[in-house]
Formats: C-alpha cells, sequence, structure tokens
C-alpha cells in the first residue's frame, strides 16, 4: 500500500501571517453562541444542511417508523415557477422559516403555517444562492443577520423585519469580483448558489467561477459579518512563494479558473477547522496549459476557520481531465476503530469513491494507493500518470460502462444497438480513461456519482449514506472554429453561434438531453429573453458560462432561438465559419491550441439514459468498517412504473437525503415526483408522498411548539424523461402549470402529536 504522494499531513513549520495561499486581514472576534449551539444537538435546522457539520441528521423522532404513514400536508408556500433552481434547503429559527420565494426574494413565513412574515424584495436579480440562506445571531440575540448572494454581490438584511443592513459592506452589499487578481469588469460569474458557512462572527464562502477558459480563481474567503470586510483568502491557485506553486506552470494563478468550492463547506466548530471539498481547474476536460499535478483542485483541504491557515489537503484527482469536482459536504463523524473512538472527515466523490481521514491530521483511516492510469494522447496534453484508488472502502457508482450495459428498457431495437456500437468504438478503459480526438467513454460521467447535498450521516452509529446518480459521458475534444467576422441576418449569424457554442450539448434540433441539458425550443418564448441572455452570460449549471462570447452574439443567438426558421446560413459561408483554426496559428494560452467537448450526457430520445438501472442509488456504508451495510434504488421512473417496471431508480435528482431518529430517510426524486420514505437501517422503503411537483433540494426537519415538520423544495417537472413531464404553455414560464414550485410541508396530525 502507498499513502498518494499529493497527501499532506499537518504542518508544524507553518508562521502565523507567513502561510501558504493565505492572505489576512486582522479584525477583532466576536464570540457568538446561537440558540442552536444552546440547543440540544441536532434539534434545529438553523442552517443549510442542519448544521456547521452539514451532518444532514435530525435527532427529532416524533415522526418514525410507526407513524410516518399518516403524515399530512400541513402548508404549501408558492414560490413562483421563476424562483429557486434545482432545489433549495429552508432554514428554521424560532417560529421563522427563510426561504427563497416568487421572483428570488428572500422571504420569511411562519413555519407553522407558512404565512408571509416579510419579503425581501431582491429587485429581480439574474443570480441569487437559490439553494438557502445563511443565518447568524449574536450571543445576546439582539442582532440576528442573513446572509446570501445576488449578481455576484454578497448581501445581509436583518432576519427579523427583512431591511438591508446599510453598515454592511457598501449599503448593504460586497462586491464578490473584487480582490481575486483579476480585473472586476471581466468576472461574470464568481458566486455559487449555496451558501456559506457561518463561523463565529464570519462568513466563509466558495464560489462558482465557470467551467471556461478566462475563467476567474476560485479562491477561498472569509468576510466579517458585522462589516462585511473581507478578513483572509486563500488562493486555491497558489502564487508564487505559497505552496503548490510548482505544481502549476509558472504563472498559471494569473490566467487559471475553477479550482473551487461551488458545493458545501463543513465546519468543525470545536477545533475551528473548515474542511472544503475543491473542484476541478478550468478548463475542465483539457489541460496544456496547466501541466502538472495542480494543487489545491480536487482536494479536501482543511483549514483553520478563523485565519484561513493551511493545515492539510488530499487530492482525489490529479490534473484532473475528467470534471470530478468534489462539493458533497464533507462529513464529521466518530468511528470506532480497533477498539477506539476516533474523530473523522468523510468525503464522496463525482469519481464514485469514499475517502476517510483523520479529522486532524489528515491521515487516511483506510489505504489508498497510487494505480497507474490510461494515458492521453491529446497533442500538448500531460496526464498524471497515477491517481489515488482506496482499497478497502467498495465505491458505491459503477466505475466502467460495457456494451453489454446498455439500457434494456430503450424502446427501439434500433436505438439500443446504436448505442452498443457507439460504446464499443469508444475509448473505454474504465475509470480515469482521458478524454480525447476520438470519443471516450467516462465512467462515472461528469454529473455522475455523488453531487451537492448527497450525503447524510447518522452519528449514532457511525453510518455514512450517500445519493449517487449513474449518468455515464461520451467525450470528443474538438478544436473550436475561431471568431470571425460574420455576416447574414441577426438569425443567421446566430446559428453559427449556436453551433460553434451550443450544439455540442443541446444537439442539432435544440431538443437538449432531459433532465440535465433541457430542451431549447421555444426558450425565448418560455422563459422570456432576458433570461435566456442571464444564463448565456452568467452560466445556468450544469452550463458554463460563455465569457468569450459577445453582446452582440448573445443577440444574435437570441434572435435565432426564438425564429430558427430565418436562420439558414449558406453552405459555403458555414464551412467557412467552421473551419478549424489553422494549426500554424495557435489560440492564446501556453498550451497552444484549445480544446473543447460538451458534457457527453447519454441518453435515448425517451429522455432515459443509456446505461440500464438503476440509474440512482443510496448506498449505506458502516464507516466503523468501511464496508457497505446496503444499497438501494432511489425512486423509479413514472412511465416505467406504469408498465410494471420497477426497481430503476429516479433519474438525475437533485440533492440529497435526511436521516432522522426516528429510523427514517427522507429523499425526493423528480422523475416520479415523489418523497420517498426510507428505514435507515434496512433501506425498505417504509412510505412515499406524491407531489404536484418534482420535489429537489435537501428536505429540513424542524421542531416548533411541539410538532415536528419535513420540509422540502420542488418546482414542475418539465425536465424529466418524455412520458413524464409536465407540460407549460406558450405563454410564458410562469403560465403552466401554476403555483406548484415552492415548499411543501408535512407532520402527523395534531391529534398524533399531542398523543407523542
Amino acid at each position: 500500500m502507498r499513502v498518494s504522494l499529493w497527501h499532506v499531513s499537518v504542518s508544524l513549520v507553518l508562521m502565523a501571517g507567513v502561510v501558504a495561499g493565505v492572505s489576512i486581514h486582522r479584525t477583532s472576534v466576536v464570540v457568538r453562541a446561537s440558540s442552536a449551539e444552546r440547543s440540544a444537538p441536532y434539534t434545529t435546522w438553523h442552517n443549510y444542511l442542519g448544521g456547521a457539520d452539514s451532518a444532514q441528521y435530525s435527532a427529532l423522532k416524533q415522526i418514525d417508523r410507526s407513524n410516518v404513514s399518516e403524515l399530512q400536508q400541513v402548508w404549501f408556500y408558492p414560490a413562483g415557477n421563476n424562483g429557486f433552481r434545482y432545489g433549495s434547503n429552508p432554514i428554521v429559527v424560532d417560529n421563522m422559516m427563510f426561504v427563497i420565494g416568487k421572483d428570488n426574494n428572500v422571504v420569511a413565513l411562519d413555519a407553522t403555517t407558512g404565512a408571509e412574515i416579510w419579503v425581501h424584495d431582491n429587485q429581480k436579480p439574474r443570480n441569487i444562492s437559490h439553494r438557502g440562506v445563511t443565518y447568524w445571531e449574536s450571543r445576546d440575540r439582539s442582532d440576528r443577520r442573513l446572509l446570501f448572494s445576488t449578481d455576484n454581490m454578497l448581501r445581509e438584511i436583518d432576519a427579523r423585519t427583512g431591511k438591508t443592513i446599510e453598515s454592511f459592506g457598501n449599503k448593504g452589499a460586497v462586491d464578490l469580483r473584487e480582490g481575486l487578481g483579476r480585473v472586476p469588469s471581466t468576472i461574470r460569474q464568481i458566486q455559487s448558489g449555496t451558501p456559506g458557512r457561518v463561523f463565529e462572527n464570519l462568513l466563509i464562502l466558495g464560489s462558482a467561477t465557470g467551467e471556461e477558459y478566462e475563467s476567474p480563481p476560485g479562491d477561498l474567503r472569509a468576510f466579517d459579518i458585522l462589516t462585511g470586510k473581507q478578513v483572509w483568502a486563500f488562493h486555491t491557485v497558489p502564487h508564487p512563494g505559497e505552496m503548490g506553486y510548482e505544481t502549476w506552470p509558472p504563472d498559471a494563478w494569473k490566467y487559471i479558473g475553477g479550482t473551487n468550492t461551488w458545493g458545501e463547506i463543513t465546519v468543525d466548530e470545536r477545533r475551528g477547522i473548515a474542511y472544503f471539498p475543491l473542484g476541478s481547474p478550468t478548463y475542465d476536460f483539457y489541460g496544456a496549459d496547466r501541466i502538472g499535478a495542480n494543487l489545491f483542485s480536487d482536494c479536501l483541504l482543511a483549514l483553520d476557520a478563523r485565519t484561513g491557515r493551511y493545515l492539510w489537503h488530499f487530492q482525489t484527482t490529479h490534473h484532473d481531465l475528467w470534471d470530478y469536482d468534489l462539493e458533497s459536504s464533507p462529513k464529521l463523524m466518530t468511528i470506532t476503530r480497533d477498539g477506539k473512538k476516533m474523530d473523522v472527515v468523510t468525503q464522496a466523490g463525482k469519481n464514485g469513491f469514499v475517502y476517510v481521514f483523520d479529522r486532524v491530521s489528515g491521515k487516511p483511516v483506510f489505504p489508498i494507493e497510487e494505480r497507474a492510469v490510461p494515458q492521453s494522447d491529446v497533442p500538448g496534453e500531460k496526464s498524471w500518470a497515477t491517481q489515488p484508488f482506496p482499497t478497502v472502502v467498495p465505491p458505491f457508482a459503477r466505475q466502467k460502462f460495457s456494451a453489454d450495459e446498455v439500457d434494456p428498457y430503450i424502446a427501439d431495437p434500433k436505438e439500443r444497438e446504436k448505442i452498443k456500437a457507439i460504446v464499443l468504438a469508444s475509448r473505454n478503459e474504465g475509470i480515469y480513461t482521458p478524454p480525447s480526438l476520438g470519443t471516450t467513454m467516462e465512467t462515472p460521467g461528469n454529473n455522475g456519482g455523488a453531487n451537492w447535498g448527497t450525503g447524510a450521516i447518522d452519528p449514532t452509529n457511525g453510518t455514512f449514506y450517500i445519493q449517487s446518480k449513474e449518468a455515464p459521458s461520451l467525450l470528443k475534444l474538438e478544436a473550436r472554429p475561431p471568431r470571425r467576422q460574420m455576416t447574414g441576418t441577426p438569425e443567421a449569424q446566430g446559428h453559427i453561434v449556436y453551433l460553434q457554442n451550443c450544439q455540442s450539448c443541446h444537439t442539432e434540433s435544440r431538443a437538449g438531453q432531459p433532465p440535465a441539458i433541457p430542451s431549447l425550443i421555444d426558450i425565448v418564448g418560455r422563459s422570456g429573453a432576458d433570461r435566456v441572455r442571464t444564463a448565456v452570460h452568467d452560466g445556468l449549471p450544469p452550463m458554463p458560462a460563455f465569457p468569450d462570447l459577445m453582446d452582440e452574439d448573445i443577440t444574435n443567438l437570441i434572435a435565432y432561438l426564438k425564429d430558427p426558421s430565418k436562420g439558414e446560413v449558406p453552405g459555403d459561408i458555414l464551412a467557412r465559419m467552421m473551419a478549424p483554426a489553422p494549426s500554424n496559428k495557435p489560440k492564446l494560452g501556453p498550451g497552444g491550441q484549445r480544446y473543447w467537448t460538451g458534457y457527453g450526457y447519454m441518453n435515448s430520445t425517451e429522455g432515459l439514459p443509456a446505461i440500464g438501472p438503476p440509474w440512482s442509488t443510496i448506498t449505506a456504508y458502516d464507516m466503523n468498517k468501511g464496508t457497505i451495510k446496503w444499497q438501494i434504488p432511489l425512486g423509479e421512473i413514472s412511465a416505467l412504473a406504469a408498465k410494471g417496471i420497477h426497481g430503476t431508480g429516479s433519474y438525475w435528482p437533485r440533492g440529497g437525503p435526511v436521516v432522522t431518529a426516528g429510523g427514517l430517510i427522507f429523499a425526493g426524486t423528480k422523475s416520479d415526483n415523489k418523497l420517498h420514505i426510507y428505514d435507515k437501517d434496512s433501506g425498505k422503503q417504509i412510505w412515499e408522498i406524491e407531489l404536484p411537483a418534482g420535489p429537489e433540494g435537501i428536505p429540513a426537519v424542524y421542531e416548533v411548539g411541539g410538532r415536528e415538520y419535513v420540509a422540502i423544495s420542488a418546482r414542475p417537472n418539465v425536465e424529466a424523461p418524455v412520458e413524464n413531464r409536465q407540460p407549460r404553455s406558450s405563454s410564458g414560464a410562469d403560465s403552466a402549470p401554476k403555483q406548484t414550485q415552492g415548499y411543501y410541508v408535512f407532520a402527523l396530525p395534531e391529534v398524533k402529536t399531542k398523543a407523542k
């Protein structure tokens, strides 16, 4: 066994104030003790994922195995069909629930009735940290604040009134584009859809930088909650003299982006340690301009939460060419090994692996070894020779897609054979097969495995639960044609922009690849030109921003999408515009010619995965032993279930589970519009609740006045497999269906509550 060479344990020689990757602005620390800290552990839901430790666990047990079938919906709050995207996680303090509501406003609700208490008008921002907000309160609770981001601005409001706190930053806002070593006006996207973490008087933030060349860097930062001043920053692409600088080309920090925590941060409040799951550097699938191991990309990184001082890291993928971000929150667990209690941090990845480390030293608890992996044949690329493989803890996802695993439920036999031929013809050497100029099979795919919100724990017995997607990707690197002066109608010019930038994912017919990549047919009519412009300009995960597109390009693209019939381009002009750059005139960048690929999601024409089921699972690990206790399909496809086909799992659930002391797991799936309830010990489904919309996000479990509630967000299911979609009318995104996007809240009948 060889421990990964890029694992670095706690350094005892780091000098305060002279720390790799850290700049510190010292301010006074206001020690805070929230009402959550004064409550019994795991009995509140004051924070995203339940608490700073991201446990996704509730010690409440009024709702249990014996009575969960009696749950009833007690209220619904409509958030409008243009509110949060891809799921949210409400937080609850006392009797107030804080959510993202209609028009991306932050709203306070009565947690027992859903009645509005106040609405903070965000002036219809293009983008908001839609997965939730962050709460802070002073020790005496006289000062209570909410923090969230809109349009790259960190904002703060009074939690009791919803009014802007003018003393924070510049009249209530801090520009997150500043202080990153780039010209702020060139940064199109930096805020994350995921809220940060509060520790004492600090808000610790990650970012969503986009996935393209020239994306901004993913520096980790902490801001003073009272003033908005930046307190510390950690450079995830090291600057000269900082640890890890030698793992990049010289001055890579000036042009490399990404390497960011767009997912979930976890804090060990007792020790003052913050854990960051970091993602891949840009560009995701080609790294000739970033030769090297590329620290701190794809690392679980531990920092001193107060100062940003480096403690330890482990890199799970060296020189990432697969977009194998870490984003599911690190889980703080106490397990028993060799008869002794051990505090550990557990991390799941997109690659299907689970890693377990000593929480303080970063030493792997179970062996991890470096193994040789297939190498790249792409010009200019130099893939890493080995990757770290856990040798004891088994993977939770498939890591190779063979031709005999093609989805047997694809209705057309000819289509099945076509997909089988594609699989057989691709470069397909299992996990870490690098992208090539031919078709390459990536398994798990870049949107498979563990994603945001997908982990939960049972702190009473050392069980780790991970929700996973099975979604292989078919990659093919190509040189993008250079920008040339275009002529013709706006629609024709927009057609060329579409072919150069959008077709690889949304397909030539604009039909998309649901559920991950939506159809663009009548997208302007359904969503409006402004929303389309924002999505292209800022990105809309998993779609990256397109920083190289000019405003005129986007305007022409919208014209084409609005009326494709006017977008015909003469063949000679199309051939000239789509021709690659001459080989003797490379694109900008140290690596020479740049290459791109679509994300390569593999679906049938019916909108079902190319790979056979299960398409999503929940896996329960006994982390005391590093073994799997059970694995089950998560949900199903309604159209298939109607034909008697069960056990398929849902397709592309977004969000994750919550575990409770009542013996339950709550998890929502949008392909069947159901909230599923499983036995946490066996994985057996106990009950399910069908909703009018597709549940997404992470449930919140809370108690008010002795009554336990379960809340989950949901939105219209327009990205499900074809037979399972909810239609929209042509008159706009908010026309049909009506009032189904929002927050659904359940509890036991009041008589049962009193009896308990």
